[in-house]
């Protein structure tokens, strides 16, 4: 499509379109500049656009001058079946864990190389996290990103691998480190993090199926670990279990 869009004859619609497609996992963030240039427009109509997109809502403008996807596009996206179904399935079974851990607890999918956050409940404990409705974080440190690495296909295994890119002290950065974190996923069924991803922060995550395949992750964020690993890993696998059952049955 960015092809043909400085053809005359090319409607508004196809090139708004073509600046929206510039954005990608790789590129989250991006310049008035880049955006003319990946959308394969002059410079005068691709800010004339993107003030329009800005104005909707589709785009917000960062304090750096770049531009990223706006909440707006978003909320938009959450309305295809597959994720909107998930969320509403899965909301009753996240107010459980939420009422039995007063902990913040995490509904996640795995969108490319990264983890994709469709829902959240913020937890009674005062514990730093990042993660927000429609935030896409590394898979490789946070609990939920683990678990949805681990039955990753292939390619994208290999690819954050060869990416690890240390986020606190205690982020694990090394290649067979992570491996083994990944076959214990498999082993024994969750996965965890230590200040992996923010300093003051734990978590332990589960996969949620549907049959046999892992669609999403349901995680909790919490201080420490310690002696509760147990108890809140049993939390979330009732909790996975009830909803892959839902998947399967709605």
């Amino acid at each position: 499509m960015a092809g043909n869009v400085r053809d005359p004859g090319a409607s508004v619609a196809s090139r708004l379109l073509a600046v929206l497609s510039v954005f990608d996992e790789h590129a989250p963030a991006l310049t008035l500049t880049e955006l003319a240039d990946g959308a394969s427009l002059p410079i005068a109509t691709a800010h004339r656009l993107v003030r329009e997109l800005v104005d909707w809502g589709a785009l917000v403008r960062s304090d750096d001058g770049r531009y990223v996807v706006g909440r707006r596009l978003w909320k938009l996206g959450l309305l295809a079946p597959d994720q909107s179904d998930l969320r509403e399935i899965a909301s009753p079974f996240l107010h459980d864990i939420y009422g039995a851990t007063l902990a913040t607890v995490h509904l996640a999918i795995r969108d490319g190389d990264e983890v994709l956050y469709l829902d959240r409940l913020a937890g009674h404990a005062s514990v730093p996290a990042i993660s927000r409705v429609g935030a896409r974080l590394p898979l490789y440190s946070t609990g939920v990103g683990k678990v949805l690495l681990a039955y990753a296909p292939r390619e994208v295994h290999d690819r954050v691998l060869r990416n690890l890119t240390r986020i606190t002290p205690f982020t694990v950065t090394r290649p067979g480190q992570l491996e083994n974190e990944l076959r214990r996923v498999h082993r024994e069924g969750y996965a965890q993090t230590v200040e992996e991803m923010t300093l003051g922060a734990c978590s332990v995550a589960v996969p949620i199926r549907d049959g046999e395949n892992v669609v999403a992750s349901l995680g909790l964020v919490v201080p420490s670990i310690g002696r509760d690993r147990v108890r809140l890993v049993a939390a979330l696998q009732v909790a996975a279990q009830g909803i892959g059952r839902s998947l399967r049955t709605g």
